[in-house]
C-alpha cells in the first residue's frame, strides 16, 4: 500500500480497558464513577457516555450459529472448538493455500486500531481491536490482475452450534467486500480486543473488522478467504436484499424498511439512553472517495 492508516481516536474515545476487563471491581465501584465525558473525533460532539462494563461488550453480540438472542452468544459460545484452526486461501492468487492463523499472520506487527463499530439495529460501541491489514495478507497471497472480490466465510461445527442446529440462517456464514474495500488501509483481521484473544463470542480467533460498515459485513471466526472476479453472494443479502444490500455502508440517509438509520445510541445506557446523530461511513469520511459516482440509495 502507498499509505497506512493514521488512527485519529485516543484513549480517551475507548471503554476503559479497566472497565472492559473487571466487570466485578466496576460494578463495586460504579456509584462513585460518575459519567466518562467521550471525546469528539471526526464529527459532531458526543455525549457524555457512562462507562461499558465487560458484561454490555460480551454479552450483547449478533453470531447466529449460537442463536439469535443479542445474549445467546455469550451463553452458548463456550462450545466453539478454536483450536486447531486453519484458514483456507484461493482463488484468484499467486499463493494459496491452507494457512494456520500463525502462519497468516507470520512476520506482520499485529497493531491496535480503536474503531467505532456500528450495527444495523442502530447501536454501537468503541472498540480497540487487535490485528493486522487485510491488505497485508491479500498482498502476500498475491492477488492476480483479474480478482475483483473477496469473499469471506464462517466455520461451522454442527455439533457445537445450536444456532446451525436449529436451521436458523442458511450456513455457513458468507460475506463479501470489492477489492478496493478489501485492500484499504481500515479494512483488518482481528484477533483480539485490548490485547487479549478475541472471545468466542466476539469471532475468535480471526474475524473481519469493516469499520465503515454496518456489524454484519465484519464475519467472524473465518475459515475461507477466496479471490474471486465475480461479486460474492453474502448471507444476508441473499435472506433479505430489500433490506441489506451489499454494500451495507453506514449511511444515516438510507433507512432500513422496518427503522430509521439517522440515530444510534451507545451499548451500557440501556434502551432509554439519549440517542446520537449517525456519521455517513461511521465517521470514516476517507472511504467516501471509493463510492465516487455510485448512487448510495441504490447501491446501498
Amino acid at each position: 500500500m502507498a499509505y497506512r492508516w493514521t488512527n485519529d481516536l485516543t484513549a480517551a474515545d475507548v471503554t476503559p480497558k479497566s472497565v472492559f476487563m473487571n466487570r466485578r471491581q466496576i460494578m463495586a465501584g460504579a456509584a462513585g464513577l460518575g459519567a466518562i465525558a467521550f471525546s469528539a473525533t471526526q464529527a459532531a460532539a458526543q455525549d457524555a457516555l457512562e462507562p461499558n462494563t465487560l458484561e454490555d461488550i460480551t454479552t450483547y453480540n449478533n453470531y447466529y450459529e449460537f442463536g439469535t438472542g443479542k445474549d445467546d452468544p455469550a451463553k452458548n459460545a463456550g462450545a466453539l472448538v478454536t483450536s486447531p484452526w486453519s484458514i483456507k486461501v484461493d482463488g484468484l492468487v499467486d499463493n494459496p493455500g491452507e494457512y494456520s492463523v500463525a502462519d497468516l499472520l507470520d512476520g506482520l506487527d499485529i497493531e491496535e486500531r480503536i474503531y467505532r463499530f456500528r450495527c444495523v439495529e442502530a447501536w454501537s460501541m468503541v472498540v480497540p481491536w487487535n490485528g493486522v491489514e487485510l491488505a497485508d495478507i491479500l498482498t502476500r497471497a498475491g492477488v492476480q490482475s483479474a480478482g475483483k472480490y473477496v469473499a469471506f466465510e464462517t466455520v461451522v461445527q454442527p455439533e457445537n452450534m445450536i444456532g446451525v442446529q436449529r436451521g436458523v440462517l442458511d450456513f455457513p456464514y458468507v460475506e463479501g467486500l470489492r477489492m478496493d474495500e478489501a485492500m484499504h488501509p481500515l479494512t483488518m483481521l482481528a484477533t483480539g480486543i485490548y490485547g487479549e484473544p478475541l472471545a468466542n463470542q466476539s469471532g475468535a480467533p480471526i474475524r473481519l473488522v469493516v469499520p465503515w460498515k454496518y456489524g454484519f459485513k465484519s464475519i467472524k471466526s473465518i475459515v475461507r478467504i477466496t479471490v474471486t472476479d465475480t461479486r460474492p453472494t453474502t448471507t444476508w443479502n441473499k435472506i433479505n436484499a430489500r433490506e441489506y444490500g451489499f454494500y451495507s455502508n453506514v449511511n444515516p440517509e438510507v433507512s432500513h424498511p422496518r427503522w430509521s438509520q439517522a440515530s444510534e445510541r451507545r451499548i451500557g445506557g440501556g434502551l432509554f439512553a439519549k440517542r446520537q446523530d449517525t456519521l455517513m461511513f461511521n465517521g470514516y469520511d476517507e472511504v467516501a472517495s471509493l463510492y465516487d459516482g455510485m448512487d448510495l440509495t441504490a447501491e446501498f
